[in-house]
Parts: C-alpha cells; structure tokens; sequence
C-alpha cells in the first residue's frame, strides 16, 4: 500500500514512474487525482473564507468599541413603550400638596430675598449657571448630605467618598463615553470631573470577579459637574440645572435573578428622606423613548415644588442589566464550583441635594417670606426651625 499523503502531494511523480509499469497501472490513479483536485480545491476556498473571517473579526473587534456608544441597552419587557416624556406612567405617590393661602414664590426669589442664594456674584466668579449659598442655606445642604447618607447607612449601604476625577476607561465602564463626551467637563491631563458618583462606585469593581454574597450597596457623596450640552435655555432659571451640585448616589452590585426586586427596594430606599422631610412626591416608571442610554428600566422620584406648580425630579433610580457589567468587567461567581457571570449594576439618586433643597424652600414657604425647616433635619441644624428674612 502506498503512503496517500507521499502520492498526492507528488502526484505527477507517481504518475510518471507507474506509467513505466503500464498504462492501466497509471489510470488506477484517477479517483485519487479527481478528489485531489476537489480537496485543494476546497483548502483553497477554506483559506479564503478564514481569511475574510479573520478580516470581518477584526472589523467586529473595533466596531465594539463603537457599538458600546451608539447601541443603548435593551429595555425590560414591563417598560411602558412611549414615544416620549408624556407617555411615562405614574405608579404611585406619596403625601399630599401643600394648601397655601397665598400665591408661592419660586425658591430663587425666596432664596435671594432671605438673602441665602446669591447668583450675580457667583456669576461674576463662574459665569452662569452657578450659584453661591449663604449662611443658613450653606449649613442646610450640608446638613442634608448627612441626614441622607445615616439614613442609607441604616439600610445597609458601605458609605464611600469617591474621587471626582475619573480617567477615561471608568467613563466608557458606566457608558457616558465616547456617546456623551460633550456633556462632560475634561482636564488638560484626561481626566474627567464626574457627572455623578455613579461613575466611580460602579468602576469600585472594574475588572473584578465578586464572590456570591451579593447585593453589595454603597452610597457616596459628591460635587457632579455637567456641561448640560444642549439644554440652552431649559431650567437656567434657578439651582434645578447648575454646572456643579451635589447629589447623594446609592450603587448596587445585584445577581441577574435580583435585579429587579433590588430595583423596587432602591426606590423605596430613595423614597425614604422625602417621606421623613414630609415632601409630597410621586413614583414615575419611564417609557422606553425616555430611558436614559445605559438603562434597562427607570422609575424617576419626582417631587412637588408649588412655586413652580409643577413636579421636579428629585431622583432617577435604574437597573442597567449586565450592559454596564460588561463595559466594565464586573462578575460574580456564585460558588468556586460555578463560571463567572456578569453582574446586574443599579443605581439611584438618594438624592439630589440641591433640588432636595429647592422644595424644602418652596414647600416650607410661609406668608411673611420665611421658611418653616422639616422635622427631621432639625437636628442636624442645631434644633433651627425657620430661616427668616434678615433683618
């Protein structure tokens, strides 16, 4: 027996010396010939086809990195489908209105005729859309920030003061770059001021493999800094859409099969202080054209301001899914035995401190221009009851 391999890849050869033993011996070669030809044949069109596959892999593994921008994540079947803001779903609310027996004032002109807020000077130092507190004011946002973060402490969440300075790899984890880069506010060095804390906290765990013992829940403090790129002339009127502000951000690491019951406990947990604050508010569930980018299903808090006579959002609490896991390569594994999954990310506002302040101001608003404080923050404010006008 011949070694077939020797024969066709020498196939002229054998050819050539079993001719000189006879014609028939040669044509015994035939069938072999033919599917020698039908092989390379085949290797030929193999290799062309692995060469466009490894072509079109290449292409794949740079549109991924664009496809993380411009695809948002999918929404949960129980999102209400809208094709905009009017289409949102009121789920719940909470407390009553005020009843006053005076037309409300706005908290900026309430702010500034207690002289407590003060934009001319903050805009000869910063430009618009910034704004200096004074006296009283100034101690009540910072006593909020505490008052927030003790009572989420109570709830169980690990307290974390993050940096404001996030570099480039965390802003792509959380899914504001490269989509969002003109909403943000970059260094000289390449760093990023971050929008939100979530940016941070959810990064916490960047590249990480958690062990099963989940939720983990933090809360953290911080200064956010947006450009508000492309809202000229929507809510410049005030301290509901500043450059800079403070805000108190709750982060959850969830397993896929928790997700959502984490989602309706964050909610109740954001709820909390406006309850304790006695602040009338209402539970939004957002329709899928008003999800934000990254969010799998939403449910904005959203507070009553009389002066306003409007509802104002207070805090947006989302489940992103894995779509943030991935970016970010958070896993779990749920024993040593098992392979690694994705995490599911949440995150809400636990809250907004400086809109928490507009509808203290709005809500608290007495006929002689004072403002009656809330219970529950007195404490923190050495037993202070009202801010008065000055004198």
């Amino acid at each position: 027996m011949l070694d077939l391999r020797y024969v066709v890849a020498n196939l002229d050869e054998v050819k050539r010396r079993l001719a000189t033993r006879g014609e028939g011996a040669a044509a015994a070669l035939a069938p072999i010939e033919a599917l020698a030809a039908e092989r390379r044949q085949l290797i030929q069109s193999s290799e062309t086809e692995r060469a466009e596959q490894r072509k079109a892999s290449e292409q794949m593994r740079i549109l991924k990195g664009e496809e993380q921008a411009h695809v948002p994540n999918l929404p949960h079947e129980s999102v209400p489908v809208g094709s905009e803001a009017a289409d949102n779903k009121v789920i719940r609310e909470w407390g009553e209105k005020p009843r006053m027996s005076f037309a409300p004032k706005q908290h900026d002109e309430l702010g500034e005729a207690l002289g407590l807020l003060d934009f001319t000077r903050a805009g000869k130092v910063s430009g618009s859309r910034f704004v200096f507190y004074r006296a009283e004011l100034a101690r009540l946002e910072r006593a909020l920030v505490s008052f927030f973060i003790d009572l989420h402490r109570e709830k169980g969440y690990i307290e974390l003061l993050p940096p404001y300075l996030v570099n480039a790899e965390s802003m792509r984890g959380t899914g504001q770059l490269p989509k969002f880069e003109e909403d943000l506010f970059k260094t000289t060095s390449g760093l990023y001021l971050i929008p939100t804390a979530e940016v941070p906290v959810t990064n916490y765990h960047r590249d990480e493999v958690l062990s099963g013992n989940l939720p983990i829940k933090y809360c953290a403090f911080s200064p956010c800094f947006r450009s508000e790129a492309g809202s000229y002339g929507k809510d410049t009127k005030g301290i509901i859409r500043q450059h800079q502000f403070h805000k108190v951000e709750l982060v959850r690491f969830e397993k896929p099969e928790n997700a959502h019951a984490g989602l309706e406990e964050l909610v109740r947990d954001a709820q909390e202080p406006l309850q304790k604050l006695g602040l009338h508010h209402r539970v939004v569930a957002l329709c899928t054209a008003d999800l934000g980018f990254s969010s799998e299903k939403t449910y904005d808090l959203e507070v009553w301001c009389p002066g306003q006579d409007a509802y104002r959002e207070i805090s947006s609490c989302s489940t992103f899914s894995d779509y943030q896991a991935r970016r970010a390569q958070i896993r779990f594994r749920a024993s040593p035995q098992e392979k690694p999954r994705f995490v599911n990310t949440l995150n809400g506002s636990g809250l907004a401190v400086g809109r928490t302040v507009v509808a203290i101001l709005e809500n608290g608003q007495q006929a002689d221009g004072s403002v009656v404080l809330p219970e529950a923050i007195r404490s923190y404010l050495g037993g202070l009851e009202r801010l008065h006008a000055p004198e």
